[in-house]
């Protein structure tokens, strides 16, 4: 049997799929036949399966470094469910627990050991590595490496020794998130000059994006999961610690299951509620980005942001953390004037190097350009990452055409006024000398007595901080560092002497509250008719009841996309659930009989 058709056979008798998807047979091939590879592939691309299938393929112990202790067990229990056996070592084994791995490692029984790269490159480490079997290194979350990324882990630099030290042993290095400048960095650091590089599409064609007018943040996240995902697992985004535990106490006081989670919290509380979100169905976690790499969750229906993130990158990884299997989900964001001016004055108050604050300045530009576009959300997000796509028919966008109007009038008064204040001054009172409101602060700086005051009557607040929102994201105007007050540009020069016609988005709508009423409840996102409710429901029962006799997550035992698959066919024998996309022959012995009783009860 040749290298491919043996992968095929490991795909389709272990893991239960019938077919590769995208460049994973060419992947696996490449690999299994001792070559070094880098991988671009999207979350929920299915990347684990490019270097476990050639683990299993090769002599000897796959090394899988991943900066994910938190997360290791349960990867490592989703291999022992394939009947995979596999292990992990980081720091929180006892000595016992640790020399009973190494024993195995060097017996030659483990087809995969996971470990943090801070162990790894321990001389203890690297000499069992020497004495010991090793198949190939796969390398996760491989973007780590890049030192002006946003999720730059030191110890990642030293995975150069890797190539050093064992040369004759394949490297795959894998990420869901790398632009061109961040590919380069990687090869550079991790000596993958010769290595095959497969960049596969970016595209979550099964992910709906939309960005909303921020208009109490808090109050339309609430409407938007309990009009669209009530039920449902998700993850809520914030800039700030306070913002985390504030959001997810709101939630929690209105009736969703939130739980909190930053870098500010004791490690132990952290980890309990890292645990109920992966084994628990319907748990919100509201957090940092200090939560979400490497969360294989694959039924998180949403991700939310409340603060706008301060890069694309961060924005599509953070957003594809929904719908893992594949199945319809939602990326939705709040955005406002508010967001535009801190994450400015972050990048312009800063103690980084200039050169830092540049990249700082043009990934946060970029993430600007997708909130105020009025094209497809989707081609501005593969466009950032060299990906030529057509409009895509899933966001909001596309879905209800945003109306744009001549701005130019209103444009030029605004920068009129800033300019006339001083250039000193922050949005809010820029708006009440436009409104003409003789405020305390008005009327102190004579602001009241400039020729911009009052003319800017024919806009609401609202109104105006749209266009002011605007004027900052296309770098109009910008934020003074030190105290945060709006500056022109020498790009408004044009415009303010009536030399640049300028057309905006239309201006904000009251935003309604619809919190009660046209409710959908989430398993119509899944298409789950409402004759098969019940069944559905009793496959999900089983499923936990199963997880819990064991300790492990839920979707550890058959994913939602595999359950779906039960439902539509509706299997009748062992011989015919076999060919359930998921279901593999262990997982057929251990599994088949449990839920072919829910099914033909």
């Amino acid at each position: 049997m040749s290298l491919p058709e043996q992968a095929l056979s490991l795909l389709q008798s272990i893991f239960g799929y019938e077919h590769f998807r995208g460049r994973q047979a060419e992947i696996v091939a490449h690999v299994a036949g001792g070559g070094d590879a880098l991988v671009l592939m999207p979350t929920g691309g299915g990347k684990s399966l490019c270097f476990q299938i050639p683990a299993l393929l090769r002599d000897g112990c796959a090394v899988v470094v991943s900066p994910l202790i938190a997360l290791m067990q349960d990867q490592v229990e989703g291999l022992h469910q394939l009947g995979i056996d596999a292990a992990f070592l980081n720091s929180t084994q006892t000595l016992d627990e640790t020399r009973e791995v190494e024993r195995r490692f060097m017996a030659g029984t483990l087809k995969l050991l996971y470990v943090a790269p801070e162990r790894l490159l321990t001389p203890r480490f690297l000499g069992l590595l020497e004495s010991g079997p090793v198949s190939l290194f796969a390398i996760d979350e491989a973007h780590c490496v890049s030192q002006w990324g946003h999720d730059f882990r030191p110890e990642y630099i030293g995975l150069s020794l890797l190539h050093e030290r064992f040369p004759q042993v394949p490297r795959i290095a894998l990420t869901a998130t790398a632009d061109a400048a961040t590919r380069a960095e990687i090869v550079q650091r991790l000596a993958l000059e010769d290595a095959a590089q497969f960049v596969s599409s970016f595209d979550r064609p099964n992910i709906r994006y939309r960005i909303v007018e921020k208009d109490n943040a808090r109050k339309q996240l609430l409407a938007f999961i309990e009009r669209e995902h009530e039920g449902d697992a998700g993850i809520v985004y914030c800039l700030s610690r306070k913002r985390v535990e504030d959001t997810a106490q709101f939630l929690c006081d209105n009736g969703i299951a939130a739980l909190p989670y930053h870098a500010g919290m004791a490690a132990e509380l952290r980890a309990r509620n890292q645990q109920r979100f992966l084994r628990e169905d319907g748990i919100v976690m509201v957090a940092t980005i200090a939560f979400g790499m490497g969360i294989d969750k694959p039924d998180v229906r949403f991700v939310a942001h409340i603060d706008l993130p301060k890069s694309l990158e961060g924005y599509y990884q953070e957003t594809g953390r929904a719908g893992r299997d594949g199945l319809p989900s939602s990326a939705w964001l709040a955005y406002g004037l508010n967001d535009v001016m801190q994450l400015k004055e972050m990048i312009e108050g800063g103690q980084a190097p200039g050169a830092q604050k540049q990249v700082e300045r043009q990934k946060l530009n970029a993430m600007l350009g997708l909130a105020e576009t009025v094209a497809c959300r989707r081609q501005v997000i593969l466009n950032y990452f060299g990906e030529a796509s057509q409009p895509c028919g899933n966001c909001d966008n596309c879905l209800t055409p945003p109306k744009t109007w001549d701005a130019t009038e209103a444009a030029r008064k605004a920068l009129s006024c800033v300019f006339r204040t001083g250039q000193r001054f922050g949005a809010g009172h820029i708006i009440d000398v436009l409104l003409g409101k003789s405020t305390d602060k008005v009327k102190q700086h004579f602001h009241d007595q400039v020729s911009t005051f009052g003319i800017g009557s024919d806009l609401s607040e609202a109104g105006w901080r749209s266009v002011l929102r605007q004027l900052l994201a296309a770098g109009f105007l910008q934020t003074e560092p030190e105290f945060g007050g709006l500056q022109l540009t020498d790009t408004a020069r044009p415009l303010l002497r009536g030399e640049l016609a300028l057309h905006l988005r239309g201006l904000p709508e009251k935003t309604r509250d619809k919190r009660g009423s046209d409710k959908k409840r989430s398993p119509a996102s899944l298409d789950i008719a409402p004759a098969d409710e019940a069944l559905w429901q009793a496959l999900r029962s089983k499923r936990r009841a199963l997880a819990d006799e064991q300790g492990v997550p839920a979707y550890l035992i058959f994913t939602d996309a595999t359950l779906k698959a039960m439902l539509d066919a509706r299997p009748s024998s062992l011989d015919e659930m076999a060919h359930i996309s998921g279901v593999g022959a262990q997982k057929l012995e251990r599994y088949g009989d449990a839920f072919l009783g829910v099914l033909n009860v």
